[in-house]
């Protein structure tokens, strides 16, 4: 533990000395452009799906819990009365959104190139932003069907409150939470190894990208759980921001988010210099 420690503190201060704190708020620009337009064609697709048992239309009963009020019909009813100029702002929101996840990984690369320490000509202009694009169906597709599960379980948990009457009710509802949350986590840390492995101009074996992965899951994990209980308890955006405050905590969550990923790649760059014996910049 003290060696791990160790390690830990010279991650953070290399990370400070990258100017990580700058590249984590591109990363988190980048998010926000492809979270907002993303959510709209999700939902104008999850509006056009019928109410009832399958599992799209569970998805879109689950989804009419975080929207205001006969927003699904709203989008069904625009999308079906102006059918062409919806598949068109369709089209132009699912573009902007690729593009801007192309922008935050091509964000995050950058922060794994100053981790590693290689020179920003390593990669030639058109190379990383191939290898950018092969990374947002890598990462995001994996990221987006564990937070469906992990989200949307709480409609099936409270489901099985209702319905489990048996004598075992507890431990198959301890059993089901276990299982969210280690999917989350499972996810996170297989993600984010790919992205480290394949993020970097020097892919490393999968085992040495393991340490940054589990470190920047289980930072992420709890200063997200913290960061949720002080927007809801302690702070007010909504009283400063007005309509903006939600934007502006996801805003602030996506930073802290980028930051964490960022900090597990400087601690992977610290085991890969002392490994190698590099003790100086290249």
């Amino acid at each position: 533990m003290h060696e791990y420690l160790r390690l830990l503190r010279r991650a953070l201060i290399q990370a400070l000395e990258h100017d990580v704190l700058a590249t984590a708020k591109s990363a988190a620009y980048s998010g926000m452009l492809m979270l907002f337009p993303a959510l709209l064609v999700i939902s104008t697709l999850l509006a056009q799906a019928p109410a009832g048992q399958t599992l799209v239309g569970e998805l879109r009963a689950a989804c009419e819990q975080f929207f205001p009020a006969d927003t699904m019909q709203l989008l069904q009813y625009s999308f079906q009365s102006r059918r062409m100029h919806s598949i068109q702002l369709m089209s132009s929101a699912s573009t902007l959104s690729f593009f801007a996840a192309l922008g935050l990984m091509l964000s995050l690369m950058e922060g794994f190139r100053k981790a590693y320490r290689h020179k920003k000509e390593s990669w030639g202009f058109w190379a990383r932003r191939a290898r950018a694009v092969l990374l947002v169906p890598i990462a995001l597709i994996p990221f987006s069907l564990a937070t469906v599960i992990v989200l949307f379980g709480r409609q099936y948990e409270i489901w099985m409150i209702a319905n489990a009457g048996h004598e075992l009710r507890w431990l198959v509802l301890f059993f089901w939470r276990m299982v969210r949350w280690l999917l989350a986590a499972g996810t996170s840390v297989a993600v984010l190894s790919s992205i480290y492995h394949f993020g970097t101009q020097h892919k490393e074996h999968w085992k040495n990208v393991l340490p940054g992965a589990l470190t920047a899951t289980f930072l992420w994990f709890p200063v997200t759980l913290l960061f949720g209980w002080y927007v809801n308890r302690v702070a007010a955006y909504s009283l400063v921001y007005g309509s903006l405050g939600a934007s502006i905590a996801t805003m602030v969550w996506l930073y802290i988010s980028s930051f964490s990923f960022m900090l597990g790649a400087e601690f992977n760059g610290v085991l890969y210099r002392e490994r190698n014996g590099i003790t100086t910049a290249s």
